[in-house]
């Protein structure tokens, strides 16, 4: 579903991404696991369009989508939940998961309104976000920035949701959060890919990402230097010193 080849970034004269290669299959949980500073987050701002690769080239569904601008990507299928959330503050929920379907045009929004007004029960991607987040229909009319953090992420994958994307790109979903939140949202994450989401999940409690996930990259200094089952990553000597604190 999703290949970078040979992907150089920089950030001015500092290069981020050095040669990255990786792929991603449809169906899958894959996780980018490395230290502050080692490019994952660079990597999905990469794919997402909000950065241009100096080279290299990226491939959805066997089409480049090198040097395209975040909303093209968005309308192709490629959605990013962004590191700290991120959340319009001052819209209520509603407005936020609204912001969330509008690359990919207004007929949601438009249905969501016609069933408002005919008191009709909803039939869109709203019901799937509200189902995966009861407590956002709950607090529909709540200001985002009232949400406590954990709702507040899960604003920020609802909100990513509404464009009923095909590949997930999920920047530390689990930052800042408590562990019995940490929980709710990493199952939530395998039960969005049960529904036939493709996930990108970069995170830093590489543990919980390497149970949750069918393949793992190690990124260090901007450059992949490990790579394999998710399983077979847990019991690797050097990522259970490097990343488990074993």
């Amino acid at each position: 579903m999703l290949k970078l080849a040979d992907i150089h970034t920089f950030y001015g004269p500092v290069e981020a991404l050095k040669g990255v290669t990786l792929e991603v299959r449809q169906g899958e949980i894959v996780c980018l696991i490395g230290n502050n500073g080692a490019g994952k987050s660079t990597a999905l701002m990469t794919i997402s369009g909000i950065m241009k690769p100096e080279a290299g080239d990226i491939f959805f569904e066997g089409l480049s989508i090198k040097g395209a601008p975040p909303h093209v990507i968005v309308r192709m299928g490629i959605s990013q939940v962004p590191e700290g959330r991120r959340i319009f503050q001052k819209l209520t929920v509603m407005e936020n998961l609204e912001m969330g379907a509008y690359a990919t045009g207004s007929r949601k929004t438009a249905l969501f309104i016609q069933s408002k007004a005919e008191g009709t029960e909803l039939n869109t991607v709203y019901d799937k976000v509200f189902e995966l987040f009861p407590v956002l229909k709950e607090r529909h009319k709540q200001l985002g920035g009232t949400l406590s953090g954990g709702e507040q992420q899960m604003l920020a994958i609802g909100r990513a949701l509404m464009s009923n994307p095909k590949l997930l790109l999920l920047d530390e979903p689990s930052l800042g959060l408590a562990p019995i939140v940490t929980d709710k949202i990493f199952s939530t994450i395998s039960e969005i890919n049960r529904e036939g989401v493709t996930v990108l999940l970069v995170e830093q409690n590489a543990r919980a990402a390497l149970k949750l996930s069918d393949r793992g990259y190690v990124l260090e200094n901007g450059s992949v230097t490990l790579q394999g089952r998710g399983e077979d990553l847990l019991n690797d000597e050097l990522v259970r010193k490097a990343y488990l604190g074993e």
